[in-house]
């Protein structure tokens, strides 16, 4: 710990972080009642400086008195258990990691004997040696860098698919989530263009503690053009009219779209669905498509009529409700994610055997024909037409792969001008604020970018023939998965993941099987990301949210990784260097390092109502997460086992359930019956709205 103490200590005072000096926060102190989100974070970062910091005693005592009498009692708390486990985690890693060790040995010495590394021109790489070594080396020669990580990716092809998607819009079930919050106002709502009964509701609702924190949520009542349920599912329907016109698919196809709906707040679940029709019954009509949505009212009809008692006829499992509340769609990223995959397998056992896959699109994204068109040569639908979807290879290890996924990649509206080709995350020109020092994934995320997504099978080695990568960064939308390696593989991300949830299902696949499941590139499948252009208010409003989900998903996918196998450095190999940065070593060190000098970074910047939110909530989901994953028989590791069972049984009864249908037993075409009848109650048309 001291060696830490004193690496902190000098990275505080060479970027002159304000807490260090022996007497700003000394008056403070002396009223440890009075003291704000911003001296206990302050404490904090004088306690990891060590016994040697001139506030240390006091700052410490502050907090253990505060963590009692204080109406930041919880803030207090926090930051001392997190001095804590920082303890715990450093010394068990340097007893248990003699490389770690040693590289916290070097830089300490380092940091005390060489201070050229606080040239501006430098980057920050000494640091990274021990708290992000995922970043090391990358932004030297860019290409280079590209090049070998496209080499890693690579898959040499044995078996293109033989049978590959034909007609995309009767063979793939479209979906996509829309996730609901309250208002931004209370009293805005007498003013909103609802019914009266959707307004009670509604006033019920937003007296209800928050349970769920999105990227930026669509608050109820939204003007039309800054709703993505309106803008999401016209995008679809425009691209569907586009494909008609160019000869692809017929004038009378209707594509079909499972529409899943979240929300933040419990009582939103009794209006959800009724807030959707009456908004899709004043927009234009949708006269290309069917969305069937689905709130966690529907999954419960799913589960009671149809699951619960094919499992116990077929199966002769009883009790089995349980079990299946895997499917649904309240809660996490990951719930939701995994449903909207899952959900196909019943569809084509189910309710249409000719469903073959599913292509996940989020609602902030559209798909550019004009320029898809002019630049690949394809629509978006022929895109899903390759071969690639289905192929069978050998990865850079030498292991066998099935690539029953598919991802594509997007484009932001400001870069589309200058080609489709243009990655969204750019490598940084350096770091710009002070927890980058600990963690900076905007690094190897533009790495990633440039190597996965932006790849061209036109030119060069790769060619899409006998070769292509499989992706390991893909993205919420634009990707998807075949029905038969749905049933093959069951993957799924835990209901507890709620950042990077389209990464975490990877995981599930990584040694389940042999051979193992991947996704392939489809080079030039792109959309286009429209989030910036109408939904800018609702991301600043969550964007502290994110932020703290973001270090939550540090913990979770470090914790999250040690169950899968017990291989941290085999799936580390696999997933580096973005997806793998989430998985440290050391992250609870990481985490409240992180969480700290950002805190402090949004004070100097004047930042106070943003740093003030981050904390309190912070300080209350971090608790919550480290509870989480604490303990060898941790609560994370009992809810993976208990789902990825809940996922088995939901997997054997389909197909048990096709089983029977393929002989025509009545039970089983009695429960399809019902199905019919339950989907055929939640799929909407605008046209019929209209009329109604």
């Amino acid at each position: 710990m001291k060696r830490l103490n004193h690496i902190i200590t000098k990275l505080c005072r060479a970027k002159q972080s304000g807490v260090v000096s022996p007497n700003n926060l000394a008056k403070r102190f002396e009223k440890p009642t009075e003291l704000s989100p911003y001296e206990f974070n302050a404490a904090f970062i004088c306690v990891i400086c060590g016994a040697e910091h001139p506030e240390y005693q006091h700052a410490l005592s502050v907090m253990e008195y505060a963590k009692n009498n204080s109406e930041h009692s919880v803030i207090a708390r926090f930051y001392l258990d997190g001095l804590r486990l920082i303890q715990q985690e450093i010394s068990q890693r340097c007893s248990d990691d003699f490389e770690f060790d040693t590289a916290l040995t070097k830089l300490d010495k380092e940091l005390g004997h060489n201070e050229s590394w606080q040239s501006e021109e430098r980057p920050p790489d000494i640091f990274w040696k021990v708290f992000f070594p995922e970043a090391l080396g990358i932004g030297k020669d860019e290409q280079a860098e590209v090049d070998a990580l496209r080499e890693k990716r690579k898959v040499t092809i044995s078996h293109l698919n033989s049978n590959p998607i034909d007609n995309p819009a009767v063979e793939i079930l479209f979906t996509s989530n829309a996730l609901l919050t309250i208002p931004k106002s209370s009293a805005l709502i007498d003013s909103l263009d609802l019914t009266e009964d959707l307004k009670d509701k509604l006033k019920e609702a937003v007296r209800e503690p928050q349970l769920y924190w999105y990227d930026h949520p669509i608050p109820v009542g939204v003007p039309a053009h800054e709703n993505e349920i309106l803008y999401g599912l016209k995008g679809l329907n425009d691209t569907v009219a586009f494909e008609k016109k160019a000869g692809v698919l017929p004038e009378n196809a209707r594509l079909k779209c499972v529409l899943s709906v979240s929300v933040t707040h419990k009582g939103l679940q009794n209006l959800a669905k009724n807030y959707i029709e009456q908004t899709l019954a004043k927009s234009d009509s949708l006269d290309h498509i069917d969305v069937c949505v689905y709130t966690e009212a529907d999954t419960e009809k799913i589960i009671d009529q149809i699951l619960v008692p094919a499992a116990e006829h077929y199966l002769k499992i009883h009790n089995a409700k349980n079990k299946f509340q895997v499917l649904g769609v309240d809660g996490e990223y990951g719930r939701h994610y995994s449903f909207l995959k899952a959900i196909s397998a019943f569809w084509s056992v189910i309710l249409d055997d000719r469903v073959k896959g599913t292509f996940k699109i989020d609602l902030d994204q559209v798909f550019p024909q004009n320029e898809l068109v002019a630049q690949t040569g394809c629509t978006a639908l022929q895109h899903l037409k390759t071969p690639l979807w289905g192929a069978k290879g050998t990865d850079s290890f030498g292991n066998a792969v099935e690539l029953g996924m598919i991802a594509g990649a997007l484009v932001n509206e400001s870069d589309i001008d200058t080609s489709l080709f243009t990655a969204d995350v750019k490598f940084p020109s350096g770091v710009s604020s002070l927890d980058e020092y600990v963690f900076f994934s905007q690094m190897p995320q533009a790495l990633s970018t440039e190597a996965e997504m932006m790849l061209r099978y036109t030119n060069g080695k790769i060619d899409g023939i006998e070769s292509c990568i499989q992706r390991i960064h893909v993205t919420g939308g634009t990707n998807g998965i075949l029905v038969d390696h749905l049933l093959k593989y069951r993957p799924f991300t835990p209901s507890f993941i709620a950042r990077a949830e389209d990464q975490a299902y990877l995981f599930s696949t990584l040694f389940n099987r042999d051979p193992r499941l991947a996704y392939a590139h489809k080079d030039g499948l792109i959309m286009r990301h429209d989030k910036e252009a109408f939904a800018g208010d609702a991301i600043k409003a969550s964007a502290v949210g994110k932020l703290i989900g973001d270090y939550i998903r540090i913990l979770y996918f470090s914790a999250y990784t040690k169950i899968l196998c017990g291989k941290f450095n085999k799936v580390k190999q696999q997933i580096n260097p973005f997806t793998g940065c989430f998985v440290s070593k050391i992250p609870v060190t990481i985490v409240f390092l992180r969480f700290a000098l950002k805190a402090q970074a949004m004070f100097q910047t004047s930042k106070e109502q943003d740093a003030v939110e981050f904390i309190t909530s912070g300080a209350t989901r971090i608790s919550a997460a480290l509870k989480f994953i604490s303990g060898e028989h941790s609560e994370l590791s009992k809810t993976f086992i208990e789902e990825r069972d809940g996922w088995d049984l939901y997997y054997d009864t389909l197909q048990a359930l096709a089983d029977a249908l393929g002989s025509q037993d009545s039970f089983a075409l009695d429960l399809q019956c019902r199905a019919r009848k339950l989907n055929a109650s939640i799929t909407i048309r605008t046209e019929a709205l209209k009329n109604a």
